[in-house]
């Protein structure tokens, strides 16, 4: 345990809270019918958890180097643990979407100090082998989550995917403090508060104006000063980065083409891989009336396959240039995401395997190797800086990704049944519309909205592939899970951030 106690900690807390980035796919029919919950709400109980991770990973971090990381990840813990407990609890969703925010509030706080804490207590060839094991888990907790959460909804029901979570957090919390040295960072930093403020304010608006477009139009007074309020955050987190002596990001480091195309990499990843799953599993589910356990079993291709390439990819693809391997799986993942977008009202879950298959290959291409090219793309001393801003920029992408594909799904049904009834459709409700829209026109209305999410999403990756090929020129030593030597080894004063 000496040897593999600190790992199993940090893994065990790393894999809980990013299960429950995915883990309520399934379980969005069950909560939408249990809590009456409309479209909006379902989107911001996946929103609200992966805007608050990605809003405030950096700002907790930089609070972990200066109060010390085990405390902080401790301390994380307990407030998702608690978080969890009302999320089970919860009798609306605004209550569940609260809820979910706090939690995603102690997932930042536990995600921030995984990497420093392995760095510290890990050295040489251990600390090689300790990233690569989280990067694995890491990559994998994603894709799992939605088969975890139809097991856990078809069971004891969708509340238990939160309720689990209490004694898992418990074990970390033990293990933790039993095996897990404290460490610290600079004495002399301090937390850039103005700027975590900033950057959530920018994400959480700009999140919210496109949630809202779906119901209230892009032009609407609402959706056009929410906008406004992104931009100006935007420029506000700019001057106060600048100005910063301690910057959550410094903005230099986006003159580096190859760190900005593994950002633009970073973003397109998860929001082309797995933002448009909520989507699929509603349809699977309310449309094509699959169990919670059928529809995630549905899913399995892209678990599966994304666990296959990781695994073998490490020893397949060492030595070939991260940008190869990284651009290519998010071109594979685009491509998936166009394989998917052939759906019409005849089509059954099968259409969708082939799309799930090659998206998979391009995550376990894309997830292990990610991390690592952004630490090669930058000094040695910016290390802590672009594992976080990496992390920071895939959480980010996930939501904007669920807000925007759902604005899109929506834009293409209520062209073929109307604005209402393709908010309730796409909310979970298509049997309350028996009566007023025939179940054939839900199945084609719902067929051409998830075209044309699977589209966009297929379009965000491509993007994202030929910008990681375009602008990615450093040659880390090896991919797929293994950071190159000159990151892979920081001291633990110096250990990766978030």
């Amino acid at each position: 345990m000496r040897t593999w106690g600190p790992l199993t900690a940090v893994c065990l807390g790393t894999f809980m809270l990013l299960l429950d980035v995915t883990i309520v796919v399934v379980a969005l029919p069950d909560m939408a019918r249990a809590l009456d919950a409309s479209l909006s709400d379902l989107q911001w109980v996946i929103d609200g958890y992966a805007l608050a991770l990605a809003a405030l990973l950096l700002g907790v971090g930089a609070a972990a180097d200066v109060l010390g990381r085990r405390r902080i990840q401790i301390a994380g813990t307990v407030v998702f643990a608690l978080a969890s407990l009302g999320c089970g609890l919860a009798s609306n969703a605004e209550v569940l979407v609260a809820a979910r925010a706090v939690q995603g509030f102690g997932a930042a706080a536990m995600f921030a100090t995984t990497l420093p804490l392995l760095g510290a207590a890990y050295q040489g060839k251990r600390r090689s082998m300790a990233l690569g094991v989280w990067g694995a888990v890491s990559g994998g907790a994603a894709a799992l989550g939605p088969i975890f959460g139809g097991l856990l909804t078809e069971g004891p029901g969708w509340r238990w995917i939160f309720f689990v979570n209490l004694p898992v957090s418990v074990a970390a919390v033990w293990l933790t403090l039993r095996w897990v040295p404290e460490s610290k960072g600079h004495a002399a930093r301090r937390v850039d508060w103005a700027g975590t403020v900033t950057f959530a304010l920018f994400a959480g608006a700009l999140t919210y104006a496109v949630v809202r477009a779906s119901a209230v139009g892009w032009t609407s007074g609402r959706t056009l000063v929410t906008l406004a309020v992104a931009a100006l955050s935007l420029i506000a987190f700019v001057v106060v980065e600048r100005r910063a002596a301690h910057p959550l990001i410094d903005l230099r480091l986006l003159r580096k083409p190859a760190f900005t195309g593994i950002l633009l990499g970073a973003i397109g990843y998860n929001a082309a891989a797995f933002a448009v799953i909520p989507y699929f599993s509603i349809w699977l589910q309310t449309v094509l009336g699959m169990s919670p356990i059928r529809g995630s079993l549905v899913l399995l291709p892209l678990a599966a396959t994304s666990f296959v390439v990781a695994a073998v990819g490490g020893k397949l693809l060492h030595g070939v240039p991260a940008r190869y391997v990284i651009g290519g799986g998010l071109l594979l993942i685009g491509a998936g995401c166009l394989a998917m977008a052939v759906l019409d009202a005849g089509s059954t879950w099968r259409a969708l395997v082939p799309g799930l298959t090659l998206a998979g290959i391009g995550t376990g291409l894309v997830a292990p190797g990610l991390a690592g090219a952004a630490l090669a793309s930058v000094p040695q001393e910016n290390a802590g800086m672009a594992g976080g801003a990496v992390n920071t920029f895939r959480q980010l992408g996930y939501a904007l990704g669920v807000a925007v594909f759902g604005t899109v799904l929506t834009s293409r049904m209520q062209d073929a049944i109307g604005h209402d009834a393709a908010h309730t459709a796409a909310g979970g409700g298509a049997a309350a519309l028996r009566g007023s829209v025939s179940a054939h026109e839900v199945r084609d209305a719902f067929a051409a909205g998830l075209n044309g999410a699977s589209l966009t999403a297929g379009a965000v990756g491509l993007a994202a592939g030929l910008a990681v090929l375009l602008m990615v020129r450093t040659k880390p030593a090896s991919v797929a899970g293994q950071t190159p030597s000159a990151a892979a080894e920081p001291t633990p004063e110096k250990a990766l951030q978030g």
